[in-house]
């Protein structure tokens, strides 16, 4: 007898959880909360499903992954606006929260994607910090934007909260500290890739909590993971710029904003990223260029276990 998969695809709101197992058709729904996400956990066990998949939202599918993982799920966390391409590829236009179950459902059917590696609780609390550090920063910028544009009359309040996002940052970044040191493996990762040039706390820790492929692919894989391998644009004789497009947001960011830095005194990139804007190069395809750079070094020190030679890299 053949061997049938079983995909339960499953729609996240910040109340309810819908749920669509394929090919069965079997659907229910339940509330977001401890009850609810327990009751949908013992009817999917019931199941054997081959894949429980669920869109990321960013943190309202969290509480059922963490508690799906811990009863032994096979967890798949996919990407929405891949599930979405999906659902369109396959002439879905209408969007209720029943057909998007379906499709989460199809698209694991049909893509057999792989199982989500689920952070430990530490790591996971690592990511949630740099969030809240990225948005600091964020509204850092937005304040000093304001203080250039407003009169001095309210220059006052906007100093004092800007000296509050600085403590805060300081807060934060000691929290990020104390939880790294705490755990051996993460503390020699985190020492191995600070060894390398141009790389800082903050570009450590994004690294460690959203790209723990990091070391694991080829370098191809972990530039496209993270979104800046160029794209061809390709048709007949027509031969378009390459692009960068998708993958990790804020991992990209981070290699961004390290990056401008690093141009200035990085011994490896510095020189590159002069010689590609001598050549006529746009000064920001060189600096992702020198992203790509960084990130395959990167990638290959974890993949080796060996810190930072200046000579090998």
């Amino acid at each position: 007898m053949e061997y049938q998969e079983i995909n339960v695809g499953i729609d996240t709101s910040s109340t309810q959880l819908d749920i669509y197992v394929r090919p069965t058709g079997q659907f229910f729904s339940v509330d977001n909360d401890k009850e609810g996400i327990k009751r949908a956990i013992g009817e999917i066990l019931t199941l054997k499903p081959t894949r429980v998949l669920i869109e990321s939202t960013g943190r309202l599918e969290m509480d059922f992954v963490c508690a799906a993982d811990k009863c032994g799920l096979p967890i798949v966390v996919c990407n929405p606006s891949q599930v979405r391409n999906f659902a369109k590829s396959s002439g879905r236009i209408a969007k209720t929260d029943k057909l998007d179950a379906m499709d989460i459902a199809h698209f694991g059917e049909a893509m057999k994607p792989g199982l989500t590696a689920i952070k430990p609780e530490k790591l996971r609390e690592i990511s949630d910090l740099l969030a809240v550090r990225s948005q600091c920063l964020e509204m850092s910028t937005m304040q000093k934007n304001r203080l250039k544009r407003m009169p001095k009359s309210v220059h006052d309040p906007i100093q004092q909260i800007l000296t509050a996002i600085k403590t805060e940052l300081l807060k934060i970044d000691k929290q990020l500290d104390k939880l790294i040191s705490n755990v051996t493996e993460w503390k020699e990762k985190r020492d191995l890739l600070l060894s390398a040039k141009g790389v800082g706390n903050v570009v450590a820790y994004t690294l460690m909590s959203e790209l723990p492929e990091l070391g694991k692919l080829n370098r191809k894989e972990i530039a496209a993971l993270v979104g800046i391998a160029p794209m061809n644009r390709d048709s007949g004789r027509y031969q378009g710029k390459r692009f960068i497009r998708g993958g990790r947001h804020r991992v990209r960011t981070v290699l961004f904003v390290s990056m401008m830095s690093a141009i200035q005194s990085h011994p490896k990139l510095k020189p590159m990223y002069e010689r590609m804007v001598a050549a006529g190069k746009p000064k920001k395809v060189a600096i992702v260029a020198c992203m790509r750079k960084q990130l395959t070094i990167l990638n290959t020190m974890v993949k080796n276990n060996t810190h930072w030679d200046e000579k090998m890299a």
